[in-house]
């Protein structure tokens, strides 16, 4: 304990947070940033890529996707084709059994390529699932085959300018500050491929879908197999993140130190009875109490192709959220596809989608704090070169 005390360490009651006082302490901290694992945004449209192709890529690896597994993989073909491809080491089995979500992602991916294409005047033809595709999962085949193709008629999309703006914060809302309805507007609007967008900033409305995003959390965290799913991919502290950017990163002295000290760790967090546990979900939960709208996405089929198109939107609305200075947090557990969230998947379907379909993804949006950017594998780490045989 003396080293502690001379550190002057305090646990906060209840709290589960270690703080560390003094001048070296505040030294530590600063330098916790794992700003290897954020390179990638400081890189993307880089000088020295002078490709069109990897341009373009530098913008695609910052698309959102589910628990950042980050799962494309590209192959440069010829001169001036990409094979995009899946990495089938993943996959989330328990909380996206048939890679819905996961495609959903890949769509994200594609349309900022094709966006940031657009701004050096590059269409892009896109071939999707060129071997075909299975509703059961993705696989290692191609999920798109992209074309570059220098065309001068082609325009550069406004939304572009708000790529490195883009998060996915998941932080507390301003109640005292509403969303307007020509905001809802504009980020519905941003779509070009979905069958239908949907939300709400009506007071009398965020209730209900504050409690079902609340419901649907605990249902995830109380499955032990769709908990340990995330458990597994947490990255705490600066070396876990910048050695694997990917999954849910844990980052700041805080927990470094807590991590140190044996007071968190992967098996804690799995624990229904340890501070770990009960402190983590406590955090997720109370910004669900401050949301202040919500939107949606819906499309007539729920094939791969109209997975993909879900997934351009989906980072489209993003970007007009981000235009708009809103924050925008998908929060898409009530639609997951596995036995304990059935009720709640069905409730949400046949108030959101009474006609059929199926509803892709929904996310709380607000006035929240400024928040930073997600880790990122670099670029050159997901380039892949096909084997034959």
């Amino acid at each position: 304990m003396s080293s502690l005390n001379r550190r002057k360490f305090l646990m906060l009651a209840g709290g589960g947070i270690v703080v560390a006082a003094g001048a070296s302490a505040t030294a530590f901290a600063l330098t916790r940033t794992p700003t290897d694992a954020l390179e990638p945004w400081d890189r993307a449209g880089a000088p020295d890529y002078e490709d069109p192709r990897m341009r373009a890529l530098s913008f695609a690896i910052l698309a959102p996707n589910p628990h950042n597994r980050q799962p494309w993989t590209v192959e440069l073909v010829g001169d001036n084709g990409v094979s995009i491809g899946f990495d089938q080491n993943r996959q989330l089995p328990h909380t996206d059994p048939f890679d819905r979500q996961l495609t959903i992602g890949m769509g994200c991916f594609i349309e900022l390529m094709v966006m940031a294409a657009a701004q050096d005047g590059y269409r892009v033809d896109l071939d999707l699932f060129p071997e075909g595709s299975s509703p059961e999962g993705l696989t290692g085949a191609p999920i798109a085959l992209a074309r570059f193709v220098s065309d001068a008629s082609v325009n550069a999309d406004p939304l572009f300018a708000n790529v490195l703006a883009r998060r996915s914060a998941k932080e507390a809302h301003d109640m005292a500050r509403p969303v307007p309805a020509e905001a809802l507007d504009a980020i519905q609007a941003a779509r070009r491929h979905v069958t239908a967008a949907g939300g709400t900033v009506d007071a009398a409305d965020l209730p209900y879908w504050r409690d079902m995003s609340r419901k649907a959390l605990a249902i995830e965290f109380e499955t032990p197999r769709t908990y340990k799913e995330s458990v597994d991919l947490f990255r705490i502290g600066k070396r876990e993140i910048n050695e694997n950017p990917d999954g849910i990163e844990l980052p700041g002295a805080p927990l470094e130190v807590m991590k140190a000290l044996g007071l968190f760790t992967r098996e804690a967090a799995l624990d229904p009875g340890s501070i770990a546990y009960q402190q983590g979900m406590a955090t997720v939960m109370a910004p669900l109490e401050t949301s202040m709208g919500f939107v949606w996405t819906v499309t007539g089929t729920n094939d791969r192709v109209a997975q993909i198109g879900a997934g351009r939107d989906w980072v489209r609305m993003n970007l007009a959220a981000t235009a708009a200075g809103i924050a925008f947090h998908p929060l898409s557990q009530c639609l997951q596809e596995y036995e304990e969230m059935d009720d709640l998947y069905r409730e949400v379907h046949r108030r959101l989608a009474p006609d059929g379909g199926t509803v892709q993804m929904l996310a709380r949006i607000g006035y929240g704090p400024a928040v930073g950017p997600t880790p990122r594998w670099p670029l050159e780490s997901r380039i892949v070169e096909r084997t034959t045989s």
